[in-house]
């Protein structure tokens, strides 16, 4: 069997495929969302291990986890989790409907001109960059700790593996990567007080980036697996149904409404605010445009 992990918003999801692709198992558990002030939305990081935690108790009673052969994940896109140098949360996670950093959005892309031709996005509120701006700004003593920045479900990764990494649909989400390039990208860093050191290693969404760690998979009666990088959950979603080919496209309805095109390359069109980023799959990118509240 093959197990992937999805970070959800409301919740997390776990599924046992079976090698011909057919489900074996599934198992959730809850999530909530924090809104302490208007247009803020965040989570706690150690949620979204406690509710896999629980998801794995449900399974391990009904399956043999020991022939689980490998693990990906998919998740929430553009969440900001910030981690100091003893590898400890910060702060709430800063999820991707939270719309505080308009204002740092305009001052990133005055910072970087051609931001939009690096990234094929326009600087928007639910992205990650502009949010780390914001942490700059009004939680000076926050930012200052910042040793490493991490997506939602890399921060599961993390506590699965040991290592920092990701693969380059997520990050391309982040507006800090070259999304043409498939890599980090120097200038717009800089301008939000960060560098590639407080990033984690990209991978593409098909590559092993580590092994469970023997803790971890002690207590989901597993191996030490593979897990591999997995994908943005707009970007799975689409490797799972089959949108791998340049030109096929699809739409999908939850809790926001997405249209989704497949690229052989880089293209962009910030003039409609066309989102532009790496698909899951080497050598592919995708446009998607996104209605927040479907």
């Amino acid at each position: 069997m093959y197990a992937g992990i999805d970070i959800g918003t409301s919740g997390i999801k776990i599924a046992l495929m079976r090698s011909d692709g057919r489900m074996a198992d599934s198992a959730s558990a809850p999530l909530t969302v924090s809104s302490p002030h208007p247009l803020w939305n965040e989570q706690d990081p150690d949620s979204w291990w406690t509710a896999i935690n629980s998801a794995m108790d449900e399974l391990k009673k009904r399956q043999d986890m020991s022939s689980v052969r490998a693990i990906g994940l998919s998740g929430q896109m553009h969440g900001a989790t910030l981690l100091d140098k003893n590898h400890k949360v910060l702060r709430p996670c800063i999820l991707w409907c939270d719309g505080r950093c308009y204002r740092e959005c305009e001052e990133l892309e005055k910072a970087v001109p051609k931001s939009r031709d690096i990234t094929g996005n326009l600087m928007m509120p639910g992205f990650t960059a502009g949010k780390l701006l914001w942490v700059k700004k009004h939680e000076p003593e926050i930012f200052a700790k910042v040793d490493k920045v991490l997506l939602p479900k890399d921060y599961v990764r993390f506590l699965m593996t040991g290592d920092f990494a990701s693969e380059m649909s997520d990050s391309s989400g982040s507006m800090w990567m070259d999304t043409g390039k498939r890599d980090w990208n120097d200038d717009i860093l800089r301008a939000t007080g960060l560098s590639r050191a407080n990033m984690p290693k990209l991978y593409e969404g098909s590559e092993i980036t580590g092994k469970l760690s023997a803790d971890v998979a002690k207590r989901w009666n597993m191996n030490r697996v593979p897990v591999v990088g997995g994908g943005g959950d707009n970007e799975a979603g689409a490797v799972g149904a089959g949108l791998f080919k340049p030109g096929q496209a699809m739409l999908s309805l939850g809790t926001s409404g997405v249209y989704f095109v497949v690229s052989d390359g880089f293209h962009y069109n910030t003039k409609e605010a066309v989102h532009s980023f790496c698909h899951a799959l080497p050598e592919r990118w995708h446009l998607m445009s996104v209605i927040l509240s479907c």
